[in-house]
């Protein structure tokens, strides 16, 4: 998902390549009662501490925010307008968190529970609804 997301938004093969090998080559060991197990090579997810994860992850959230949009361009979301200009505004994304916005009716929380399954099937990450 992260290098269709790095192509969706126009990053050159070059770069989609170093990314991958940078994710690919890395093998880690995790402390189990104080000590390192031996190491592994991770099949999914982003490296805790790594420079790099907050800036992937930052790019995989995007397709979240691209669902978003295109809920809202199809007039199936309806936000929440802010200001004299009346500009309508869905979600807003800090770090690993998303806060959404919009018209209290139930048609708004269908489309939301939709686009998050929808978001948790293509990128692989996990919505905490216990959390929401």
């Amino acid at each position: 998902f992260l290098k269709y997301m790095m192509t969706r938004m126009g990053f050159c093969a070059k770069w989609i390549h170093w990314i991958d090998d940078c994710l690919e080559s890395a093998s880690v060991s995790v402390l189990v009662n104080g000590s390192p197990s031996s190491e592994f090579v991770p099949q999914r997810g982003l490296r805790q501490g790594d420079p790099l994860s907050p800036l992937l992850f930052n790019i995989v959230a995007e397709g979240l925010n691209g669902l978003m949009t295109n809920a809202m361009e199809k007039r199936l979301f309806k936000g929440f307008l802010s200001g004299s200009n009346n500009v309508e505004i869905s979600l807003l994304q800090y770090a690993d968190d998303t806060i959404f916005f919009g018209e209290t009716t139930m048609e708004n929380v269908r489309v939301i529970k939709a686009i998050l399954r929808t978001f948790e099937l293509a990128s692989g990450l996990k919505i905490n609804f216990a959390k929401s």
